[in-house]
């Protein structure tokens, strides 16, 4: 069972780990901890996140931004990441492999 709190701190040293452009996914980052089938639960950490994490570099597993924060694209657009027509962050060129 996992447990919610230490989840979430494994989760925020991971995403302070990624590189500057680079992108991860929720899922990919529930994967790298051992928790294969908990992508919504690193999507709860991203949203309770600390202040100064680089949360912008998690996006969904098809390289969609979160919906109801456009700055994420800009962010990621301003580190060189670029975007598929339709939005998506070009998962194949920029995602992160991990440590």
């Amino acid at each position: 069972m996992v447990q919610r709190e230490d989840f979430f701190e494994r989760v925020w040293e991971l995403v302070a780990e990624i590189p500057y452009g680079r992108v991860a996914t929720y899922g990919q980052l529930a994967d790298m901890l051992g928790y294969p089938r908990h992508a919504r639960l690193a999507g709860a950490a991203m949203h309770h996140a600390p202040q100064g994490l680089p949360c912008h570099r998690v996006v969904a597993s098809n390289g969609r931004c979160a919906p109801h924060w456009p700055e994420q694209q800009m962010l990621l657009l301003q580190e060189g990441v670029s975007f598929l027509p339709g939005g998506k962050a070009d998962l194949a060129h920029y995602r992160w492999e991990g440590l």
